[in-house]
């Protein structure tokens, strides 16, 4: 039997993430991600398995047969497509496998009288261990790493594959407090005994949390980084061994279309490319190519062509409105154009890197290397998920202690 629990989350987004093609070996199938700062939309919960958003087969061809039956099934055959911003209603047509926690799901839980995951935000500030805390800051922190967590404890029982559990971006800058912070996390994880494989922890990507990253996976703990918006960041983030890389092709794209003067975007609108698109490339070239771990997620992806441009990338989020479009069309035998992986390790064998692409990053040179768009765009994304934080910690401050405690 199947039951429903409907909700409207507001400003809240949840990610999911098929397999990967085998062929790439990714040790983190079933990541979860997110973006921030969505509009409001209604989920349906439902407690059942759930059928997977699978890319085929251990040998990704160049070109893709007519075997497909949908836009959909073909271009899953080159790379995991993860839907953005899912409408759990749509569990059938768009499967969820993973799934991300974050400050705006605390947001949009605290907005609603009554949600699926009311209990846990209930349970976290009836919690003994963080009322006894004395200094008010540090009570309300600890309230909200519990809820981080209970919230990722019930979003695992529902999903297949990994919650992405975002680190506290009021940290971006502390290497140190990230690194505990994590800590603390997953022992709080382990407290409910949610197991470390079934979980991700999500990092801005400064100097500062890409050697947080370093460290973290050195222990074993898979980190996900986000905010790249420079191939600094990409390449600086691969030598740190992450396990995942998030880069917004949309985004770079509006920033280059109302700003200048950051060279590496010039670099690309020079060469006739769209320098979101030609971000990814590059990266991707440079972790297959040198043999980094990290695999490639391809965010704020706009439209259909966006997402042909990027095929063979480890994992594209696509927008429902271009996933909708992929399941309505039908690809025939004699279809006039095939789809083709854009990116490949073959390809990326081939790519040349400048001397100065290839240094051993550190923070001077890293700050240096990285743009205004870079620079502009981290920030914004620290900003928001901080303000988002302050607002979910000021709420419990207003509501606690609950009535029944």
């Amino acid at each position: 039997m199947v039951t429903h629990s409907t909700l409207t989350l507001a400003k809240m987004s949840a990610t999911t993430l098929s397999s990967p093609p085998s062929s790439l070996s990714a040790p983190l199938q079933g990541l979860g991600s997110k973006l921030p700062l969505r509009s409001t939309f209604t989920f349906n919960i439902r407690r059942s398995s759930f059928p997977q958003l699978r890319a085929s087969a251990n040998n990704l061809p160049s070109s893709l047969d007519s075997g497909s039956s949908t836009e959909l099934d073909a271009v899953s055959s080159f790379s995991a497509i993860v839907p953005d911003t899912v409408i759990f209603d749509d569990f059938q047509r768009f499967p969820p496998t993973a799934a991300t926690v974050s400050s705006s799901l605390l947001l949009g839980i605290l907005s609603l009288p009554d949600t699926i995951f009311k209990s846990a935000v209930d349970t976290a500030l009836a919690d003994s261990d963080c009322a006894s805390i004395g200094k008010s800051d540090a009570r309300l922190s600890c309230f909200y790493d519990k809820a981080l967590v209970n919230c990722g404890a019930d979003l695992a029982k529902l999903v297949p594959g990994r919650v992405s559990t975002e680190v506290d971006s009021r940290l971006a800058y502390d290497t140190h407090g990230i690194i505990h912070k994590v800590h603390d996390l997953l022992k709080l994880y382990n407290d409910i005994e949610v197991p470390a494989e079934r979980l991700l922890f999500k990092i801005p990507s400064t100097w500062q949390g890409i050697e947080a990253a370093r460290v973290l996976e050195s222990e074993g703990i898979q980190t996900h980084l986000t905010f790249v918006y420079s191939f600094a960041q990409a390449s600086a983030a691969a030598q740190a061994g992450a396990s995942v890389i998030q880069i917004f092709v949309g985004r770079i794209r509006d920033w280059a279309r109302n700003h200048s003067g950051d060279s590496e975007i010039e670099t690309a609108l020079k060469r006739g490319e769209d320098p979101g698109l030609a971000l990814v490339t590059k990266a991707y070239n440079y972790i297959h190519k040198y043999g980094h771990k990290s695999k490639l997620m391809a965010a704020a992806v706009r439209n259909k062509q966006d997402l042909y441009s990027l095929l063979g990338v480890d994992y594209i989020i696509a927008p429902l409105k271009v996933l909708e479009s992929l399941k309505d069309s039908v690809t025939t035998p004699d279809e006039k154009y095939a789809f083709t992986r854009r990116l490949s390790p073959q390809s990326a064998a081939t790519y040349e890197f400048s001397k100065e692409e290839l240094v051993k990053w550190d923070q001077r040179s890293l700050t240096s290397a990285m743009g205004p768009c870079a620079v502009e765009l981290l920030t914004a994304g620290i900003d928001g998920y901080s303000n988002q934080a302050n607002r979910v910690e000021d709420l419990f401050g207003k509501i606690w202690p609950p009535p029944n405690v």
